[in-house]
């Protein structure tokens, strides 16, 4: 990029932030997947006699959709950039939830809002993050964290929303009006996307050493270091647990706390801001303590949160809600430490293709966290029975992430 050029009008040192701003938003609008446990009770009422698993179907693979075409959309970006195809992603996006409006069955809603709007979030997803992770390579683990703090947070503002429309006009036209909302708001947001040109760097900085990786990996290289199979089964390990905390938040506050309907679901308000703070948080942590300190720190966290909710019984709100705000921490800390990671041990050249690689771990959680949980609750009638596997596999991610979580060696 010449001296001379602009971001967004300005010296591309101050107009970089702009990117964080935009991605941010576009990210609330692809999170609203996590304001899923307000939909459950209404989807389960539409669709009379699905089981529990079944109404979770939907989210699974909407999750697992999103971590498959986030894959191929890295790919595609290497070749056609970020901005295009952002708004074939946001189309994806939007007829999910436009067709998810009309579905007449439980089936027909996996497709629609699992298989399309999930693909189409896994297109859109990668390009802010990748972004993000080119325009400030001297801040990297802050940048990623702060744009997919939307992500994280959107079950806040999208779970607000969905509240208010959904008793007031039902669940297929909130589908509709989110899907409206989301076709202008993503297309609009993706215009002036761009990655910096080769080799650019802001201006006077120069990188610490040992901040950089030693060598760029291709993800065929990168499979086959252990950095890359210990990453993948804390990412693994730490989507199972969250992404089954969140798909369950309002149900476990009703069923086994005994806490209101109502307050349930303003209490998924709340546990999303600690879902969008744990990404930043855990951003920084990785650029001052390491990506492996850091995960071993997330690690233990789902550790205590899980314990303590194998103990959780009525009345126990308190317990309940530090516990859920601990499981939306997590994850929110494993979407920036993830892509992070990827970027330190593994080199900044193939970022997006190494990542989405990386990612398909996300989608695994999300599969194996919707059984889990789903099982559970149809198995024994109760949702304790969740929070067993997921303590025990945080103490095999703790002891992965201390023993194999470390710059690797290119052969």
């Amino acid at each position: 990029m010449s001296k001379d050029m602009k971001v967004f009008g300005m010296k591309p040192e101050v107009g970089r932030w702009f990117f964080i701003l935009t991605g941010f938003t576009m990210t609330v609008c692809l999170g609203a997947v996590y304001a899923y446990s307000l939909f459950l009770k209404p989807i389960r009422e539409a669709y009379i006699g699905i089981t529990a698993f079944q109404a979770n179907l939907p989210y699974m693979v909407f999750l697992a959709l999103f971590s498959v075409t986030m894959f191929f959309g890295g790919r595609i970006m290497e070749k056609m950039g970020p901005r295009k195809l952002m708004i074939i992603g946001a189309f994806f996006v939007s007829l999910g939830w436009l067709l998810s409006s009309i579905a007449p069955n439980i089936w027909v809603l996996t497709l629609t809002y699992g298989v399309i709007a999930g693909g189409g979030v896994g297109l859109v997803y990668g390009c802010p993050v990748a972004t993000a992770a080119k325009w400030f390579p001297d801040k990297k683990g802050l940048a990623v964290g702060l744009v997919l703090a939307g992500f994280g947070g959107s079950a806040l503002i999208t779970g607000k929303i969905a509240g208010i429309l959904l008793p007031s006009v039902g669940l297929s036209s909130t589908f509709l009006y989110f899907g409206i909302g989301f076709s202008v708001v993503l297309v609009l947001l993706s215009l002036p996307f761009r990655f910096p040109a080769a080799g650019w760097v802001p201006a006077g900085w120069k990188p610490a050493a040992g901040t950089v990786a030693a060598a760029d990996f291709t993800p065929a290289e990168m499979v086959k270091t252990s950095t890359f199979w210990s990453l993948s089964l804390c990412f693994l390990i730490g989507s199972i647990s969250g992404l089954m905390a969140i798909g369950i938040s309002k149900p476990v506050g009703n069923e086994i706390i005994n806490i209101s309907g109502a307050m349930a679901g303003t209490l998924v308000g709340v546990f999303a801001i600690f879902n969008a703070v744990g990404r930043p948080l855990f951003g920084w942590l990785c650029d001052t303590i390491t990506p492996r300190y850091a995960s071993m720190l997330n690690m233990a966290l789902i550790l205590v949160v899980s314990v303590l909710m194998i103990g959780a019984k009525e009345g126990d709100t308190l317990l309940y809600t530090l516990c859920f705000m601990g499981f939306w921490l997590s994850l929110g800390g494993w979407l920036a430490i993830a892509p992070t990671s990827t970027v330190t041990f593994f080199g900044l050249k193939n970022y997006t293709r190494n990542y989405g690689v990386v990612f398909f771990a996300y989608g695994l959680g999300a599969i194996f966290g919707g059984i889990i949980s789903g099982q559970a609750k149809d198995v024994f009638g109760t949702y304790t029975f969740a929070f067993y596997p997921t303590a025990v596999l945080a103490v095999v991610g703790l002891v992965m992430a201390f023993a194999l979580l470390k710059p690797p060696k290119k052969a």
